[in-house]
């Protein structure tokens, strides 16, 4: 499942940010059922990366983002979800959506089915991607 970003019509996977007294596991759960309409049964966390902003050299913002996956939910679909389109691709199609190039090296890293991937990425202001060490 993915969901469509309407400002550059890149996809990306359905997330947001940890709300104050949430954990990541409760932030993933509400973030996901908010914006898809369903409700993951035990997401396992598959990704921890290091998100930099970096402008002239010079960083400028930094957080981390937790990845997770799940293969089973409950729910119905959003007809329409207040983030974009929402959509299921094959796995094997994933990494030739349009999206950052940023997203391409996470979804595809993801994707070969390692059970935790660690990462540092490094972007500009128009997101493009500048360095990337994953394991």
């Amino acid at each position: 499942m993915l969901l469509k970003k309407p400002r550059r019509g890149w996809w990306v996977a359905p997330g947001g940010k940890v709300e104050p007294k949430e954990t990541v596991l409760e932030a993933v759960c509400r973030e996901y059922e908010e914006e898809t309409g369903l409700i993951l049964r035990d997401p396992l966390l598959c990704g921890v990366f290091t998100m930099c902003l970096v402008e002239r050299g010079e960083l400028e913002k930094e957080w981390m983002m937790f990845t997770f996956r799940a293969e089973e939910f409950h729910g119905e679909l959003l007809s329409h979800s207040p983030e974009g389109e929402l959509s299921w691709h094959p796995l094997d199609q994933v990494g030739s959506l349009p999206t950052s190039e940023m997203d391409r090296k996470i979804f595809t890293y993801l994707l070969e089915g390692r059970n935790l991937s660690i990462g540092r990425l490094e972007y500009s202001r128009e997101e493009e991607l500048l360095s990337h060490h994953l394991h």
